[in-house]
């Protein structure tokens, strides 16, 4: 194995007894269960949005808001959803977010007005941000090194399969009108599954514990709290609302409740108390270049927006064959698990996410220049195919090698960090590349102009991805410099 492999999974901590151990198994699978549902009930809700409509009569901003509801109040509590973990014990706000999801995707499907299900998919949101941050930090504080690499390699394989699913299985669930339950079917079926997995949760997985009592952050917790929000919701209703005033004033107002946000964190990490942003973690320049690099990458996002715009507007597809058309992304991201392993063990942890940003840039640019006005061709979904087994490769690498670099009793509050920070990524390029997009449509757009807006867009996002390509190159010397005392030592 080469230096990098070894440098990507530094040691953990102390290996759980033997006893415990002989568990992990089932822990991994109740751990994955609890990672695919958030993304997956981000997913699945596309296709069953003109459903949703006929069914409670539900108006356009509702249904903008079944969306973007829940993925701001995802982002706006995932640091404070980690951080409890930290303090409380990572099993059990798994557990209790599990049990809040279920509770929540059940008044979803129950939902009688589109008021009702607004105000679920906000639980839905909330609860899932206390849940997702609680897998990763159970993986970094209860795996061993030497099974981080295949670990991880499921995580990134559990996103893979929420992709697929949610775009094929919303449209299925619908179509086949399960017991009389038509769009009502995509939350309920989070019932027997949330159900599973809390059973499993208090079987299988060991509760890690932080080593002293500490107290929550209050002033922190609000004001991380408004600073996302005055962030992630402009730009995830800004452009649906044609950016008014107010929304541009809580762009901007964002920035004085941020500086405010460090003020009192370092004020409280200079009196000894418990920050809720531990600050100190971004003295470590490979974390704070992974965050930057989870960021950029989730811009990504764009491109399902256009995608599946370019596919039913340009090109007249139906919303079940633009879901089918996904089938290449989904496949090569299902294909990347059986790769990590082998890659990084062959040229190492640093190396393969470079690898993966740059099939990233790869396939897009060759979906993007083979994208027309008639069927795609073999090469265009081949681009697809790469794309797929690239972000792959870049979802777990990156949050594997941030993870790395912090302590077991940080692993909490640096998981939400990262989720935060993948669901800002995402809201921002669903604005600005968006944005992009929308407006080398036009107005009153014929197929031309929907080939060339997801060309400009796309070409755009292939700027990022090499960029992000290129600054990967850095976190392994970073690495190497930062630890090489430690080794010498």
């Amino acid at each position: 194995m080469t230096d990098d492999a070894v440098a990507a999974t530094p040691p953990l901590a102390d290996a759980p007894p033997a006893d415990a151990r002989s568990h992990h198994g089932w822990a991994l699978v109740v751990l994955l269960v609890g990672a695919i549902l958030p993304p997956l009930d981000y997913f699945i809700v596309n296709l069953a949005l003109p459903a949703i409509r006929d069914g409670l009569g539900a108006s356009a901003a509702q249904l903008q808001l079944v969306v973007s509801a829940y993925a701001c109040a995802n982002a706006v509590a995932q640091i404070t959803g980690g951080r409890l973990g930290d303090l409380y014990g990572r099993k059990r706000l798994f557990m209790l977010g599990m049990a809040g999801f279920v509770l929540a995707s059940t008044l979803c499907g129950l939902a009688t007005s589109g008021s009702v299900l607004v105000a679920g998919r906000v639980l839905q949101g909330l609860f899932a941000a206390i849940l997702a941050p609680q897998v990763l930090a159970t993986i970094r504080s209860v795996f061993a090194p030497h099974e981080q690499v295949r670990v991880m390699s499921f995580y990134g394989f559990v996103f893979g399969v929420a992709a697929v699913i949610g775009q094929l299985g919303g449209g299925a669930l619908i179509s086949l009108h399960p017991f009389g339950l038509g769009w009502r079917a995509i939350f309920l079926v989070n019932l027997p599954i949330g159900v599973f997995a809390l059973l499993g949760s208090w079987r299988f997985i060991p509760e890690s514990r932080p080593p002293r009592g500490a107290r929550i952050d209050l002033p922190g917790t609000l004001l991380l709290s408004l600073f996302l929000l005055m962030l992630v919701y402009p730009l995830t209703r800004g452009r649906e609302e044609g950016w008014p005033l107010w929304m541009l004033a809580c762009l901007a107002g964002s920035v004085p409740v941020l500086g405010l946000l460090l003020k009192v964190e370092w004020q409280r990490l200079g009196a000894g108390r418990d920050p809720l942003l531990d600050l100190r973690l971004f003295r470590n320049p490979v974390v704070t270049l992974g965050l930057a690099l989870a960021f950029l990458f989730y811009t990504l996002s764009a491109f399902f927006l256009s995608y599946g715009i370019w596919l039913q507007g340009g090109l007249q597809w139906s919303p079940l064959a633009s879901g089918l058309a996904i089938l290449p992304f989904g496949l090569g991201f299902l294909a990347s698990p059986l790769l990590m392993p082998r890659l990084v063990h062959r040229f190492g942890g640093y190396r393969v996410l470079t690898l993966g940003f740059a099939l990233l840039a790869l396939g897009l640019g060759t979906a993007a220049a083979l994208a027309g006005i008639g069927t795609p061709p073999t090469g265009f979904y081949a681009g697809l195919a790469a794309m797929g087994i690239g972000q792959g490769l870049v979802l777990p690498s990156v949050v594997r090698i941030v993870l790395a670099e912090v302590e077991p009793d940080r692993a909490g509050v640096a998981s939400g960090m990262i989720s935060a920070t993948l669901q800002i990524g995402a809201a921002v390029g669903a604005a600005t590349l968006g944005g992009l997009f929308f407006s080398a449509l036009g107005a009153h757009p014929d197929a031309f102009d929907y080939r060339h807006a997801f060309r400009v867009s796309m070409f755009a996002l292939v700027a990022i991805l090499i960029l992000c390509a290129v600054l990967s190159t850095a976190l392994g010397p970073l690495h190497r410099r930062l630890h090489s005392g430690e080794r010498t030592a």
